[in-house]
């Protein structure tokens, strides 16, 4: 598989670093927060990226996307990282996008993914039910009721879930609460009656919510795919989230490394720059070291998952572990070589490091990618 990209995709990178530190920088998040915007993020500026294509690489051309694939969508992802912007490119471009592509019926697809990709409509997976990522372990009910079903549950660290038009629910038709068949996801419209969704705002100032369903009803064609089979869509789609968003923290780890070898390029004790320090010298090498195995990680994910490797769900989780690890370093990192000013909020070094916690626990913190990693391997 190819580590280097072709034309197309170096073009659509160069755009993308060019588009988020033009139009959104930090600066831009900063101030989401501190108006407490109620969406989290900018409608307008969602509408300029799916005027740019970005919305539809991983949607088919019959349904108005281009089909480019991860290897361009993670270009986007990077360098959207490299800023923070926060957009529903993960919940909605990557997450749902996936999910109806892979898993939904001909009338789905051409009744929710030309909105996707115009722009128009936003959607969220709501899938977790705990603290940590167990994308089997499902107690959330759902009940024939005539033609229909009934949907009973609450749901936690919806991404984008309080601004969603339509949610990807996962319920259980069957079985216990942690097995793995009986799952089936439903496409449930976010101003349904019966569904209570809470805003939450997490410590590196994004979106999440929590969704309470209380009796929902929905026809049987809201069903996502085949009834009680929705973990083996999950797992497809959990596995293009995962390389995806480590994209996203390769290139916040990228930007925070960066920061960091400025500053000690600039910042002088003693009458010289810190820079020339060994035991900071060593550090920052291990940083440059872990990013660029990542950067390795994600591109090897991102082409397999675009090939339908056999090794692709490994690999994908592979580079979402690796990347759980690097941008947890270099948030850490990055705040401690920045010293007194790096604890302070007036200083943007310290946004990676919270990113870093979030992003980290999002799709599989790094003891579940390693597990699962195992699993794959035979062990």
């Amino acid at each position: 598989m190819p580590l280097i990209l072709n034309s197309e995709a170096q073009m659509v990178r160069d755009t993308a670093l060019d588009f988020f530190r033009e139009r959104a920088p930090i600066t831009a998040l900063r101030k989401l927060r501190d108006t407490t915007d109620p969406d989290g993020f900018s409608r307008p500026l969602w509408r300029e990226m799916a005027d740019l294509g970005w919305t539809g690489f991983l949607v088919p051309e019959e349904h108005g996307g281009t089909d480019f694939g991860l290897i361009g969508l993670a270009q986007v992802m990077e360098a959207a990282g490299r800023t923070l912007a926060a957009s529903p490119l993960l919940s909605t471009a990557l997450v749902a996008a996936s999910a109806l592509t892979l898993g939904g019926s001909e009338d789905q697809k051409s009744e929710h993914l030309p909105t996707l990709v115009a722009g128009e409509k936003i959607f969220a997976l709501a899938l977790e039910e705990g603290s940590r990522h167990q994308p089997n372990r499902i107690a959330a009910k759902a009940e024939k009721s005539g033609d229909g079903y009934k949907l009973s549950g609450q749901k936690t660290f919806v991404l984008d879930g309080h601004v969603a038009d339509t949610l990807i629910v996962a319920a259980r038709t069957a079985g216990g609460t942690n097995d793995r068949e009986g799952i089936t996801l439903f496409l449930v419209p976010g101003g349904a009656p019966g569904v209570t969704r809470l805003r939450t705002i997490m410590i590196d100032s994004r979106n999440a919510a929590r969704v309470t369903l209380d009796n929902v009803s929905v026809p049987a064609d809201a069903v996502l795919g085949r009834v009680d089979g929705g973990a083996d869509t999950l797992d497809k789609v959990l596995d293009r989230a995962r390389a995806g968003l480590a994209a996203e923290m390769l290139g916040s780890a990228q930007e925070a490394f960066d920061r960091t070898v400025q500053y000690l390029k600039d910042r002088k004790q003693f009458g010289v720059v810190i820079g020339s320090f060994q035991a900071l010298k060593h550090r920052a090498a291990q940083m440059f070291c872990e990013v660029e195995l990542v950067r390795s990680a994600v591109m090897a994910a991102c082409s397999a998952l675009d090939e339908n490797a056999n090794d692709a769900a490994a690999l994908a989780v592979l580079a979402k572990e690796k990347a759980n690890d690097t941008l947890d370093l270099c948030g850490n990192e990055g705040v401690q070589m920045h010293g007194g000013i790096g604890m302070t909020d007036e200083h943007e070094i310290g946004f990676f490091m919270k990113r870093a916690r979030v992003a980290r626990a999002t799709f599989g913190e790094t003891a579940f990618c390693r597990d699962r990693y195992a699993a794959l391997m035979g062990f």
